[in-house]
């Protein structure tokens, strides 16, 4: 696109809760790097000192200014800082990533902390209310303040068009990032076959109590391979299901590593079981290693990168008969696995981070064109 290179550099400001482990939170890392490599003057705002992954760009941390206790007037003096430097800077656009379900939080950020600002949102869950709050004449209120809003996939898109008139959406995947399949020395399930779930371990949002019933149901407990849940949380009532079920010898529970392409390799296939997402990238992850992978169809994402039958399967959601007769299919159809297998990669070319860079780098310039003075 040489035209754009003749144009100013935009300055783009990302605000995230953290930049601490989760699939958001990587996201909107890769975001910085992306387009920061495009030439825009890039600048990182998080509110919770708590960094995981590599991002490009200055940072602002605000978390490093919290105490504890964190007390309203620290709060507060917070606050005035982030107004401050914002009107300083004189960002092109505010690109805000946090969940913002609060829609008192909410009203104070438009009605102050974003006033006068050039503001886009982004949307990463089917949930809406958990991006735009559930009041809807909240909801209103902040899409009329905003220049745009971004979702990750197409069916939020489709939801929030039909929901609200004049409301100026973009869908915009999430990028693939190029993960590191080198053996960890101190890799843990060496030698062991298993399936693999990757992600929080929310017994609620993700139903990882479905995925266990399904497994519970395969031939893959029988063949001792295991099932191997990989994340944080709370593993108590998940380990009490598992005992429930009797398979608490063939669950592992497994910390999260930041080097997750390995596990990812390794795995027989990846797994998904969620009540609903926004554009889940465990699974574009899972592709990019070569491995294929077993999803239930749940509200946005899943249909939007599973080809049923030519990388993965895609099933009934809350069925686990259906689960567990795709789990199945995986270890004895070897006709069917070798042909997910070798489409794995190429079914997520266009995700590439170069390809996703590029829809950012035109959606901004034309935005700012659009919304020239």
């Amino acid at each position: 696109m040489p035209k754009m290179k003749t144009k100013k550099p935009l300055k783009i400001c990302l605000i995230a809760i953290s930049y601490g482990r989760g699939g958001l939170e990587r996201t909107t890392t890769l975001l910085s790097q992306m387009l920061s490599e495009k030439g825009f003057e890039v600048t990182n705002i998080i509110l919770t000192d708590e960094i995981d992954y590599e991002f490009s760009g200055e940072l602002f941390n605000l978390g490093k200014l919290k105490k504890s206790p964190d007390l309203p007037l620290s709060r507060i003096l917070r606050f005035r800082k982030l107004k401050k430097f914002l009107q300083k800077e004189q960002f092109d656009f505010i690109i805000d990533h946090r969940p913002r379900n609060n829609w008192l939080k909410e009203y104070f950020y438009l009605k102050y902390i974003y006033k006068n600002q050039a503001l886009i949102y982004v949307i990463h869950n089917f949930m809406t209310w958990n991006y735009l709050t559930n009041k809807k004449w909240m909801t209103k209120k902040m899409i009329a303040q905003t220049k745009g809003i971004v979702a990750v996939s197409q069916a939020i898109t489709e939801k929030l068009k039909a929901e609200f008139k004049n409301i100026h959406l973009k869908t915009i995947y999430n990028p693939m990032e190029e993960l590191s399949t080198e053996k960890l020395v101190d890799f843990s399930l060496k030698n062991k076959k298993y399936i693999l779930f990757l992600g929080r371990l929310d017994s609620e949002i993700k139903n990882l109590p479905l995925m266990m019933e399904a497994y519970k149901k395969t031939k893959l407990f029988e063949k001792n391979i295991k099932l191997v849940l990989m994340g944080s949380g709370n593993y108590e009532k998940l380990q009490k299901k598992a005992k429930d079920l009797n398979i608490e010898k063939e669950v592992i529970f497994q910390t999260y590593d930041p080097n997750v392409g390995y596990y990812l390799k390794q795995a027989i296939f990846l797994c998904l079981s969620s009540k609903y997402e926004g554009f889940p990238m465990v699974l574009v992850e899972a592709l990019s290693v070569g491995t294929p992978v077993v999803s239930v169809d749940c509200d946005s994402g899943p249909k939007e990168v599973i080809q049923h039958e030519k990388n993965g399967l895609l099933v009934e959601n809350n069925n686990p008969e259906a689960l567990a007769k795709a789990m199945n299919r995986m270890i004895t159809d070897q006709e069917l696995y070798r042909k997910c297998k070798e489409n794995a990669r190429q079914s997520i070319a266009h995700l590439k981070t170069s390809e996703i860079a590029e829809v950012w780098e035109n959606y901004l310039y034309n935005l700012k064109s659009m919304n020239r003075n």
